[in-house]
């Protein structure tokens, strides 16, 4: 009983159960919610939105946020796309794209740490720019991306979808990485207490220019994996995906507050985001009500999160 009451007490439990109960109640609801081709198309709807979300929750755990990530998504996968276009070359193509979205997250820390502008205003101001030179380079017209981009989107080994291995591996590196390493404990400490940090010698403007960082080399990947399942790299790729993103490390227990956060979390919460969007489609619900469901949980969930801190605070 003690076991259970501890398990209780972390987030990342909850979510999980939660992820279970959903799934339990759509194997009875729908006849194909079981079948390999559906929950192998909701490992790979999660996929991207994991992968953003380890870079996103590296970002709020330091303090900060980042809303340019669905932007910075359409932008690194045209200009992989026009990269491999004009070259012809698939490494060219794939460092493109994740160049662009290091720049844009080098930019985001640059912008937050040396200009001392709010992490909310500078990377709003990114989504919108990212967004507009995406549909400036291209007139608004998708363009045509293959090569080894449809391999890493759309590609299967041993029939388990490219992308999802993908994202199990990097889940595991980011969790290992930050639990168990220097700049991963100086992570949560920036986030925990700024100026603590600041006199222990943690050189918290090198901490934050390298989440911000990236967090754009993770969206610019998860922006050829989009474009590479979809054989097309449209500049409003991504148009949401903050939302998610932003949704997936917030169930997964990161506090907005910063330094306090799970991988693990993370990853249960873009899981329980992709069956929750399957579930829309299986019931056969408006997509409209997937808009309303995510603000509702993103409340839910810094509800619960107010809640606890209030109750440990007590405690």
């Amino acid at each position: 009983m003690t076991h259970l009451k501890t398990l209780a007490r972390h987030r990342e439990f909850s979510i999980f159960l939660m992820l279970i109960a959903v799934a339990v109640y759509l194997s009875f609801a729908n006849e194909y919610f079981l079948s390999q081709r559906n929950l192998m198309n909701v490992g790979r709807q999660g996929a991207v939105v994991a992968i953003v979300a380890l870079g996103q929750a590296l970002v709020i755990i330091a303090r900060g946020i980042d809303l340019s990530v669905g932007s910075v998504i359409g932008l690194s996968a045209v200009c992989a796309a026009l990269t491999l276009q004009f070259t012809g070359s698939d490494i060219l193509a794939l460092s493109a794209g994740l160049a662009t979205g290091l720049a844009a997250g080098v930019l985001n820390g640059l912008m937050v740490t040396r200009f001392r502008i709010n992490p909310f205003i500078a990377t709003l101001g990114m989504l919108s720019i990212a967004r507009g030179i995406a549909l400036l380079m291209t007139g608004g017209i998708p363009v045509t991306f293959a090569g080894w981009a449809e391999v890493l989107g759309a590609g299967r080994i041993f029939d388990i979808p490219v992308s999802v291995i993908l994202m199990v591996v990097l889940s595991a590196l980011v969790h290992v990485f930050a639990t168990r390493s220097v700049t991963g404990r100086e992570i949560f400490a920036v986030g925990d207490n700024p100026k603590a940090a600041r006199l222990a010698g943690i050189d918290t403007v090198r901490i934050r220019m390298f989440v911000f960082g990236f967090c754009g080399l993770l969206a610019g990947l998860g922006g050829i994996i989009l474009a590479g399942n979809l054989a097309s790299a449209d500049p409003n790729l991504g148009m949401g995906y903050e939302l998610d993103v932003i949704a997936a490390v917030i169930l997964g227990g990161t506090a907005l507050s910063g330094g306090r956060g799970s991988i693990i979390g993370v990853f249960i919460g873009a899981m329980l985001m992709a069956l929750l969007n399957n579930a829309f489609v299986l019931l056969g619900i408006s997509a409209y009500w997937q808009v309303v469901t995510k603000g509702l949980i993103i409340i839910l969930a810094v509800g619960i999160d107010g809640l606890r801190r209030g109750d440990e605070a007590e405690d």
